[in-house]
């Protein structure tokens, strides 16, 4: 049986069906800004790619968790 997946990759599914681009185009985009910062990284995501704070976020803390 299968685990079901938790935490910030919870959200992928629905955000790649969504906004159209694979998780890891975003990782990518993450990676490639000058931000840093948590908040300055969702609030980018948002202004700028028009995603919600949840989907945001969870790409966020996935990317930093990884490291860059």
């Amino acid at each position: 049986m299968t685990e079901p997946v938790k935490g910030p990759a919870s959200y992928f599914p629905s955000i790649e069906k969504k906004y159209g681009r694979p998780i890891a185009e975003w990782v990518d985009l993450i990676r490639s800004s000058p931000l840093t910062k948590h908040m300055q990284l969702v609030t980018w995501l948002k202004t700028e790619h028009g995603l919600g704070h949840g989907h945001a976020n969870a790409l966020v803390a996935h990317t930093l968790a990884e490291g860059k």
